[in-house]
């Protein structure tokens, strides 16, 4: 039961069919038990996991963020790729745009946020000068431009607690502070994988302007149909890019602890 690859969204963008011999497991971690499909997409061995849970029954500031990343990694994936619904800061990035993250701001409250909290696993200050993996993100956006997938190359992804939706208020601080979407679910995610020495990318599926932002919000109808197109695309670009491969594993991820050691 190993896999090298896992993805981490909704379960709209797992498609029973691109995987050979999938099986659901629940793995056992020393943070609870996590939920995920593995199998088999062009010789590669895929995990995919329902962040949520499978019926979308985990509301983002109750996921066991750090159940979900050990689970992954005790069975050796070394690269994930996240999916992310937000919502657009900025005008110019519009709803049905997609977006490969490459920062973020944590305004999340409660959420455990490391494996290492002190005895027996000691005290590690994780470097996040790159948190989500450069080259894996290279990757991905060397796989939209060979497929004609638009996607927007960088931007900050705000996290918020949730699931309440934000106030006018905090959305102008946001975008006062550079942000550049909205979401609930990657952080704590994206500083677990990075302490699990995985490489990790999000790419964000925009659904709708953010409060404020834009005075024509979409209606709901709008949104699901919104989610729809961009899962498709999201689906297209995943397993395209882990069909080409990665390559060699040239950036500091394989070593974000190891070289730090433990206080």
């Amino acid at each position: 039961m190993q896999a090298e690859y896992a993805i981490i969204g909704g379960t709209g963008v797992y498609d029973p069919a691109l995987l050979e011999n999938a099986e659901r497991h629940e793995i056992e971690t020393p943070y609870g038990t996590a939920q995920l499909t593995i199998g088999t997409y062009a010789g590669r061995r895929v995990a995919f996991m329902p962040r949520h849970g499978y019926t979308h029954s985990v509301a983002p500031h109750k996921i066991n963020y750090r159940a979900n990343i050990k689970a992954l990694q005790q069975i050796g994936v070394h690269t994930v790729l996240a999916t992310a619904a937000v919502g657009s800061l900025k005008e110019d990035h519009k709803p049905g745009d997609l977006l490969l993250v490459d920062d973020f701001l944590d305004m999340t409250k409660s959420r455990p946020t490391t494996f290492y909290e002190g005895a027996p696993e000691g005290v590690v200050h994780i470097d996040l000068s790159d948190a989500y993996c450069g080259r894996t993100r290279s990757h991905l956006l060397e796989t939209a431009q060979s497929q004609g997938i638009a996607i927007n190359n960088g931007g900050v992804y705000v996290c918020t607690e949730g699931p309440r939706f934000e106030t006018p208020a905090e959305i102008r601080l946001y975008s006062a502070w550079g942000g550049a979407v909205v979401g609930m679910t990657s952080v704590p995610e994206v500083v677990l994988a990075k302490e699990a020495e995985m490489c990790y990318a999000t790419v964000a599926m925009i659904t709708n302007y953010c409060t404020g932002i834009s005075p024509h919000p979409l209606t709901h109808a709008e949104v699901i149909e919104t989610m729809r197109d961009n899962v498709q695309k999201i689906r297209e670009l995943f397993f395209h890019a882990i069909e080409r491969g990665f390559g060699e594993r040239t950036c500091a991820c394989p070593h974000a602890v190891a070289e730090l050691g433990s206080l």
